[in-house]
């Protein structure tokens, strides 16, 4: 039973180490590769080096083994105590000693003098002397001095054959070579010396190749082609799937990569981006000296000529500076929102503290009619009525463009809640149907709000106990009571937004500062965004080829006007 019972575990075991055994192998990493295909190369080149050099040595030991017996055999030919011994009755005896002598000092195996029959006079075995010479004679006796490889009496030689002259006859022939052995012995002590060379190379070449390898490894974090070229497109395509801005830059501040979202943030255009240093984007300067920071910046503001931008920069993690990754996210939109949002919750709490003090206006009233006060009642109700509907009147009558007439209210109403008097100019004038489509009415808040609530700063903290009501007239008739002045005119050509305060005005050395991010009349920057009112009316501006301009106004304070250029084929008469 219990062998039953153990059957199906060891069958499963079985099937598993059948399934590992089957499994196929991890492809071999782009550093193993690339250090087998290199060993390979390495032996391949050492190895052909190895035999071009052994054919090479062998072909010039030849070569120089024909040279020496020609220049041998020659001198010889040419020598007169030859020619004499020739003619003497007995040619052996005085040859042979010349002839062994002659081998001796040059190194040769053989020198055989003989008669023009091929008979030898010298031989380096004596008892060959006499004896016909083993090889080709008949080039030499035609008067040619030729080489060949010749097996004779004493093995394989490489032999040269030169007749010998007297006064232009032949009379003996002289033949002398180097075995075919000795000049291999040569080679084969050269042949061992290039192995040693040859191995030598192959090792340090395989020493290179794996210490390169090694560091290739490294790099590739030991993934194969395969794993790098699917990480590559994964790259890509994350890259310009990613909606934020992304930039790397390299250890020396330039471009190593930009995605298609940073391009469109930065404003960057053409293909000669990347490369270049961050301070030759022509980017501003409080942007720029972000992107070049060796510190992280974490939610950073910056702004752009038409775009508000939040940055984070982080160094590449490393042993050395690598370089830096940027993100970049568009809060544009959101810091329009964010600025429309704050004006209706002005308005809405400036309207909560009207109906609170309507609500105390109207227990005026009614204590008064239960007083038996009835005209002093109706005097008093109308009166609060009349300056409410002026207000209305003027500023819908002058200004007919939904939008911003509702602005100017709800200013007004955040204004005579701060104490503070809003004033639209008599010459304040926009048709309805005069701003063109191509002026959205978010942008005409996002200046006219902005420039509003900087002027109201300006003057709040100045505000004197005045009452709840501010009117015009009140105004006209004393400096007590802080104003704003307003003016909203348009023509066919051209949107004038004015706005003047009576506030203590623009410091003359931050004029030049008013329109960069962090600057604020509270003199307060932070992540709430404050400072960015005035950089995000210019910016709105130079989106619409406007101008913005800073002068000091009559009252006193800062007067800001805005030019927005109006394309009359878009002007309703």
């Amino acid at each position: 039973m219990s062998g039953i019972a153990r059957a199906p575990g060891g069958a499963a075991g079985a099937e598993r180490r059948q399934t590992v055994a089957m499994r196929l192998p991890r492809p071999r990493s782009l550093a193993g590769q690339l250090f087998a295909m290199q060993v390979v190369l390495v032996a391949v080149v050492v190895a052909g080096c190895a035999l071009f050099t052994y054919l090479n040595d062998r072909e010039q030991a030849e070569t120089s083994a024909r040279k020496q017996v020609t220049v041998t055999a020659r001198a010889i030919a040419d020598s007169p105590s030859v020619r004499e011994a020739i003619a003497s009755p007995d040619p052996s005896a005085r040859l042979q000693p010349y002839a062994e002598r002659v081998r001796r000092d040059t190194g040769v195996t053989f020198v055989t003098i003989m008669d023009p029959e091929g008979v030898r006079w010298t031989h380096p075995s004596p008892d060959r002397i006499g004896r016909r010479f083993v090889g080709h004679i008949g080039p030499a006796l035609r008067g040619e001095t030729f080489h060949e490889t010749y097996t004779g009496t004493l093995g394989p030689s490489v032999r040269v054959v030169t007749p010998i002259r007297d006064d232009g006859r032949i009379v003996g022939l002289v033949s002398t070579g180097i075995a075919v052995e000795k000049i291999s012995a040569e080679v084969r002590g050269q042949v061992v010396a290039l192995l040693a060379v040859a191995g030598g190379a192959l090792v340090l070449g395989g020493l290179g190749t794996y210490v390169i390898n090694a560091r290739l490894r490294r790099h590739t974090h030991g993934m194969n082609a395969t794993e790098l070229s699917r990480m590559h497109d994964y790259h890509q395509a994350a890259l310009h799937a990613v909606r934020e801005g992304l930039v790397m830059l390299d250890g020396q501040r330039r471009i190593a990569l930009i995605n298609d979202g940073a391009r469109e943030l930065l404003g960057l255009t053409g293909p000669d981006v990347v490369g270049r240093n961050v301070a030759e984007l022509g980017l501003p300067t409080p942007l720029t000296g972000a992107l070049l920071a060796s510190e992280p910046r974490v939610d950073e503001v910056h702004l752009t000529d038409d775009r508000v931008l939040v940055v984070n920069t982080a160094p590449v993690s490393g042993g050395e500076r690598r370089g830096t990754v940027v993100t970049l996210r568009d809060h544009t939109e959101l810091q329009a929102l964010t600025g429309e949002l704050d004006s209706v919750r002005g308005f809405t709490e400036a309207l909560r503290s009207q109906a609170h003090e309507a609500a105390n206006r109207l227990h005026t009233v009614v204590s008064l009619i239960e007083l038996g006060r009835e005209r002093e009642a109706v005097e008093f109700a109308t009166a609060e009525l009349e300056l409410a509907q002026a207000l209305t009147d003027q500023v819908v009558a002058a200004v007919a463009e939904p939008a911003l007439s509702a602005l100017l209210l709800g200013k007004a109403a955040q204004a005579n809640e701060r104490g503070v008097a809003l004033v639209l100019t008599e010459d304040s004038s926009v048709d309805d149907g005069v701003l063109p489509r191509g002026l959205p009415a978010r942008d005409l808040v996002t200046i006219l709000g902005n420039l509003i609530d900087n002027a109201l700063d300006a003057v709040a903290d100045g505000a004197l106990d005045s009452g709840p009501e501010c009117s015009p007239d009140a105004v006209a008739g004393g400096d007590r009571v802080p104003r704003v002045t307003v003016t909203v005119r348009a023509d066919r050509h051209e949107l004038l937004l004015r706005v003047a305060d009576s506030g203590p005005g623009i410091d003359p050395d931050t004029v030049e500062e008013v329109f960069r991010r962090g600057w604020s009349t509270k003199r307060l920057t932070g992540p709430a965004g404050r400072g960015l009112g005035l950089a995000l009316v210019r910016q709105a501006v130079r989106r619409h080829g406007g101008t913005v301009e800073l002068d000091r106004a009559a009252s006193g304070g800062a007067e800001f006007t805005v030019r927005l250029p109006l394309r009359a084929a878009e002007v309703t008469a």
